[in-house]
């Protein structure tokens, strides 16, 4: 008998193995995996046997089907500490409530490495996943042996897996857009430090330049925190002293990047204009108010869970979706 549990399996273990495998029907290993007694001792060993040997786990969403409380949903994000994905997570919480499932909510660190341990931890707790990945596709399809999975912000290829992507490419045109109306040809990005490509922002950011002749190369890296803002806006002036305005890879590294222009004795926006991405309602408390590229939070939360849904009960999974964003422009935070 060949076992098929671990990272490595290539689909999830169903109860059609394990009937296969002890040679008894499926009501036959139903009833033996919730203890009936109808069935031979004999009988219900070889089945236990079997379930172990497979790695059989059953679906917490088909016992979910009668009692809906004991359906969950894990939902993996980058970084609880950026207020991002907690409206995210919020989102996403509310919606599943609805429902009456439950939501657990990971915490990666934004590194490859801890998602896959996550997916390894969760893998007997949950019904289903949502969230964002960075690692390759056949890695998560290993690390979830069948699970369904949900991506948020990439397009997934696999069938079993759904997608959520984010499409930017207007909103930071029409950014860019603002900042050259507003007399900025020096414009340069803070993007994200951690990736072995650049960023989906960046290949933004670089079409929306070059549709104004602008040149698009004067970027530098940043940690995914407002400190992290602060030090890249310190090395991308440090390169690039001639620039006027930045974008950046989201909101919070953009608040490090206004805290510290203010810090080098720099006017936001006379001396420097400061756009993020995400739309966070931080930005709006600003002083000057910042100016982002903003997703709708509560949509991608509430869309996260349907699609998911839709995988748990056998539904075709919805095409993946766009959600467009748009360009939040505050003139006293990027004039």
């Amino acid at each position: 008998m060949v076992s098929s549990s671990g990272p490595d399996s290539a689909r999830r273990v169903t109860i059609h193995d394990v009937a296969r495998s002890a040679g008894v029907s499926r009501q036959t290993v139903s009833r033996a995996l919730n203890g009936k007694d109808e069935i031979e001792r004999s009988t219900k060993q070889r089945v236990l046997d079997a379930a172990r040997e497979l790695g059989y786990r059953p679906s917490r969403f088909a016992r979910g089907l009668v009692r809906q409380d004991t359906t969950t949903i894990g939902l993996v994000i980058p970084d609880l500490r950026n207020p991002f994905f907690t409206e995210v997570a919020a989102s996403a919480l509310e919606c599943a409530r609805a429902r009456g499932w439950h939501v657990v909510v990971y915490d990666t660190a934004d590194r490859p490495a801890e998602e896959l341990g996550t997916l390894q931890v969760i893998g007997s707790q949950v019904d289903g996943v949502v969230g964002y990945f960075s690692c390759a596709e056949d890695e998560l399809d290993r690390y979830t042996r069948g699970m369904p999975l949900v991506l948020i912000g990439r397009e997934h290829r696999m069938a079993r897996f759904s997608s959520i992507r984010i499409d930017g490419q207007e909103g930071v045109r029409e950014a860019v857009a603002h900042l050259v109306a507003k007399g900025h040809t020096m414009i340069g990005m803070l993007d994200h430090d951690n990736r072995a490509e650049p960023s989906l922002r960046r290949e933004w950011f670089t079409a929306a330049a070059l549709g104004h002749g602008i040149d698009p190369g004067r970027v530098a890296g940043a940690e995914q925190s407002a400190d992290g803002g602060g030090a890249g806006l310190r090395a991308l002036l440090a390169a690039h002293p001639e620039i006027t305005a930045v974008f950046t890879f989201n909101d919070i590294v953009a608040v490090g990047a206004l805290r510290e222009a203010r810090r080098l004795g720099r006017s936001v926006p006379a001396d420097l204009a400061v756009i993020g991405f995400d739309g966070l309602q931080l930005g709006a408390l600003m002083e000057p108010p910042l100016s982002s590229v903003a997703l709708d939070t509560h949509r991608l939360g509430s869309l996260a869970v349907e699609q998911v849904g839709r995988l748990l009960t056998g539904a075709d999974p919805l095409p993946p979706e766009d959600l467009e964003v748009r360009a939040v422009l505050r003139p006293a935070g990027s004039s």
